[in-house]
């Protein structure tokens, strides 16, 4: 497992939080999407979520909309 720090802002307020992932490397996107799954992802909430052909621009994208900003993996 791998420790992801990712650093971003949500609604205003800034936030961080520590993903354990197999995968070797988080893209940008990939944060996102994981940001929005963390946030936004129960039931209620599951029509925010970008389809699961989304191209990186259109998850981006879709987290600015949600609230989503200035998203830094480290």
């Amino acid at each position: 497992m791998h420790p992801y720090t990712v650093r971003y802002v949500l609604n205003g307020t800034p936030s961080i939080h520590t993903f354990e992932l197999k995968q070797p490397s988080l893209a940008l996107h990939e944060a996102a999407l994981h940001l929005m799954v963390l946030h936004f992802g129960d039931g209620e909430n599951s029509l925010v979520m970008p389809p699961a052909d989304a191209a990186p621009e259109e998850i981006l994208a879709q987290a600015e909309l949600l609230g989503l900003s200035q998203i830094e993996v480290g």
